[in-house]
C-alpha cells in the first residue's frame, strides 16, 4: 500500500518485482528443517543464474525481474550478492561481537534492501548513496532485532551481540525469561539509542535520491522512528510480549510522508530529537 501511495508510478513495477522476488525466496528459507531450506535455495539459485545468464525464464517473477533489470540496466552484482546472504542466514548462529553484527549487515541485510532500492533513480555517486543506505540498513536491522526479540528468543535466536549483553551484565536467561533488571534496561535502552542515532544521520539519503522518490523513502524512515518510539515505551515489555504494528501511526505517517513531497526533511520521532540537538546538524546526524 505505501508504495502504491508513495513511490512514482514509473518506478514501481520494477519495485514491485523486485521485492516480489526477493519475498519469493524468503519463503522457500523461512520454514522446515535446515537442509531442506537449503536445498529449496540451492534449487533457486540454479534457475535464477540460469535466467540471469540467458535472459529468461518461464517463472513469472523472475521473468518480471528480468524485464526491470534489462530496461534499467541493473547489475546482477545486487542480486548474486542477496543470494549468497540468503545461504549464509541459513547458518545464523548470533553475534558474538558488534563486529559480526556489522559483516551480517554488508552480507546479508544491505543486499537484501538493494535489490529493491537500487532500481531508486539517486543525484550523487553510488558509494555515497550506498553509505547512506547502510545507515538506514544498520538502524532498521537494528530495530527489527528489538522488536522482534520476543519472537527470536521464543524460537531459540538471540540477534543482539553477546559482548552487549556481557558489557551490561545481562545473560541470555535474563532475557529469555523477561526478567527487569537494570541491566537489562541498560542494554534495551542502549541499542535503542545506537539504533536512533543511526536512523537519524540515515536521513541524509533523502538528499541523495530523485526528489519522486523521496516520500516512500522518508515513510521508510518515519516507521523506524515508530518502532523506535513503541520500544521506548515499552521497556522491558520486548522481552516478554510480541510487538504489534499500529496501522493508525502507519497511516498518518503515510500521509505525512506524501504531503511533504520532495522535501528532504524526515519525520522524527518522539526520540529523535535529542539526537539532533546533540549532534548539531538537523539532517546527517553525528
Amino acid at each position: 500500500m505505501s508504495l502504491r501511495t508513495l513511490a512514482p508510478p514509473e518506478g514501481q513495477p520494477h519495485i514491485f518485482a523486485a521485492s516480489a522476488f526477493a519475498r519469493y525466496t524468503d519463503d522457500l528459507c523461512d520454514t522446515g528443517p535446515v537442509e531442506g531450506r537449503r536445498q529449496r535455495l540451492e534449487e533457486w539459485a540454479d534457475h535464477v543464474n540460469t535466467a540471469l545468464d540467458t535472459g529468461s525464464s518461464e517463472h513469472p517473477l523472475m521473468r518480471a525481474y528480468l524485464h526491470s533489470a534489462g530496461l534499467l540496466n541493473l547489475s546482477r552484482a545486487w542480486i548474486d550478492a542477496y543470494l549468497a546472504g540468503t545461504r549464509i542466514d541459513l547458518e545464523f548462529a548470533g553475534f558474538a561481537q558488534e563486529a559480526d553484527f556489522q559483516r551480517y549487515l554488508d552480507t546479508v541485510s544491505l543486499p537484501s534492501f538493494m535489490l529493491g532500492f537500487g532500481v531508486v533513480p539517486f543525484l550523487v555517486p553510488e558509494q555515497r548513496f550506498i553509505s547512506s543506505v547502510r545507515l538506514l540498513v544498520d538502524a532498521g536491522q537494528r530495530t527489527d532485532n528489538l522488536t522482534d526479540l520476543f519472537e527470536d528468543l521464543r524460537d531459540g535466536r538471540l540477534c543482539l551481540p553477546v559482548s552487549a549483553l556481557d558489557r551490561h551484565g545481562v545473560t541470555r536467561a535474563d532475557l529469555e525469561q523477561g526478567r527487569d533488571t537494570p541491566g537489562v534496561r541498560a542494554l534495551l535502552s542502549a541499542t535503542a539509542s545506537s539504533a536512533r542515532a543511526t536512523l537519524v544521520e540515515g536521513e541524509r539519503v533523502l538528499g541523495d535520491i530523485d526528489p519522486d522518490y523521496r516520500p516512500a523513502f522518508r515513510f521508510v524512515i518515519g516507521v523506524g522512528h515508530n518502532a523506535l518510539d513503541d520500544v521506548e515505551t515499552r521497556g522491558v515489555a520486548v522481552i516478554r510480549r510480541p510487538h504489534h504494528d499500529r496501522p493508525v501511526a502507519s497511516l498518518s505517517l503515510l500521509v505525512r510522508s506524501r504531503r511533504m513531497g520532495a522535501s528532504t526533511e524526515a519525520q522524527a520521532g518522539r526520540g529523535a530529537h535529542h539526537n539532533r540537538v546533540r549532534s548539531g546538524d538537523p539532517l546527517h546526524g553525528r
